[in-house]
């Protein structure tokens, strides 16, 4: 019936009494509408979410020099400690990357913020490196299953912020969480404490924030079917993902570097210990290309990547110079401007890939897009990590400074091929 009618209409004593019982138990169990929050609000909610979750991935990092000192950890098992969170992140990702697509963004993110928010008791209780490693599986493991949840959700409520923000907000989480951990080390009390108990409580806020957020997509089957592992990739988002697996590997290979053998390099170049040091490094990378990426809204998703490629090629030749040198300040220029392709280089790749996915396709092809990224993170620090024993650290950063290198130099020339490859087929196409 017609909403005026109902209006006319007089109901009986029993209806009435139905109905205002109806009222008050729907008014009970959800939010009023003016309750709810805005969708700007919500989008700048999912984006917190995104920056504190790779803040608390990056938090540990000052720390480790503390760790060292305190179990005697050697720069072997940093690098595991370090590995072990990305290889975790990864099997989230595979397991729980598309489950938001079937029960709602909103559910998923709800239990992700609260675990986080448990997990971080577990690093601040850790009292040995298996304690440490057990609370970097766990912290990866519930990354990888809100990930892609919550880069979804941002797309979602705004596809071409959301874009930008997906690749935004990881960098400058993680830039903030190296940095905000070392101030907290080195002038804070309690420190391989109060920085944790610091995120759990922004975790529990941000829980607290997503109950009053609408849910941006509609639930559909296939929740548990979901949970079986599968590379589902979109048909129209495979050649994409294929021109930017070069950059994909390259940033997220750097990246692995400067957060687990970063911390190591710039006290040694440095010749200081001060714990702020530790983060100096991955910050100025991450920051630049967080900042990148906000001064290049406009620019195409193919010109960015081809700008992401260069800057890396060129800004990591010259931290490699640096490291030879021992030159601090073209260490840092170096890292400033490889910073630049960190951030367009993902930016690029993520806009490219993520913007041919239907709305139900999204978290799972971002979770493809993610579990690229951490093998490129996880795998190199590793390997990195048993270098160093045999070839030192200076030596083994000059080593992967030379395959990003190379890497961004491949995806210049894909990217060249393919542009020249595009311009040439509509003239070869039969006109009608």
């Amino acid at each position: 019936m017609h909403p005026a009618a109902a209006a006319i209409r007089k109901p009986s004593s029993s209806s009435s009494t139905l109905t205002s019982s109806s009222t008050l138990t729907s008014s009970s169990t959800r939010p009023s509408a003016g309750l709810y929050l805005s969708r700007t609000a919500s989008f700048n909610l999912l984006a917190s979410i995104t920056l504190a979750f790779l803040a608390g991935s990056s938090a540990p990092t000052p720390l480790y020099a503390l760790y060292q000192s305190l179990w005697g950890l050697s720069p072997v098992m940093i690098t595991v400690v370090f590995g072990v969170y990305a290889l975790a992140v990864l099997t989230g990702l595979l397991f729980a990357g598309r489950l938001s697509d079937h029960v709602g963004r909103r559910p998923v993110l709800i239990a992700a913020t609260l675990a986080q928010a448990m997990t971080m008791l577990l690093f601040a209780t850790a009292a040995s490196a298996a304690g440490l490693v057990l609370a970097r599986i766990i912290q990866g493991l519930i990354t990888g299953a809100a990930l892609s949840a919550v880069g979804a959700a941002m797309i979602d409520l705004n596809k071409s912020r959301g874009t930008t923000a997906n690749a935004v907000a990881p960098a400058f989480g993680s830039a903030a969480g190296g940095i905000v951990a070392g101030f907290f080390v080195q002038f804070l009390p309690a420190p391989t404490h109060l920085i944790y108990a610091a995120l759990a409580a922004v975790f529990l806020a941000q829980a607290v924030g997503l109950k009053f957020m609408k849910e941006p997509i509609a639930p559909i089957p296939g929740a548990w079917k979901s949970l079986r592992p599968q590379i589902a990739l979109p048909s129209a988002a495979r050649e994409p993902l294929f021109l930017a697996l070069p950059v994909l590997i390259a940033v997220w290979a750097l990246g692995g570097l400067y957060a687990s053998l970063g911390p190591m390099l710039a006290r040694g170049m440095l010749d200081s210990n001060a714990p702020l040091l530790g983060g100096l490094a991955l910050f100025v990378l991450a920051a630049s290309g967080g900042i990148a990426v906000l001064l290049l809204p406009r620019l195409e998703a193919q010109k960015m990547m081809a700008l992401g490629a260069a800057s890396l090629l060129a800004g990591t030749g010259l931290a490699v110079l640096a490291l030879i040198h021992g030159e601090v300040a073209l260490f840092f220029l170096g890292t400033a401007i490889a910073g630049v392709g960190f951030g367009t280089g993902f930016q690029g790749a993520v806009r490219t890939v993520v913007s041919v996915a239907a709305p139900h396709e999204r978290a799972g092809t971002l979770s493809i897009v993610f579990i690229v990224s951490y093998i490129a993170l996880g795998a190199p620090a590793i390997i990195a990590g048993a270098m160093v024993r045999h070839a030192g650290l200076l030596a083994t950063a000059r080593v992967f400074g030379l395959v990003v290198m190379a890497l961004a130099a491949a995806a210049l020339i894909a990217g060249v091929l393919t542009s020249s490859y595009r311009a040439r087929a509509p003239a070869a196409a039969p006109r009608c």
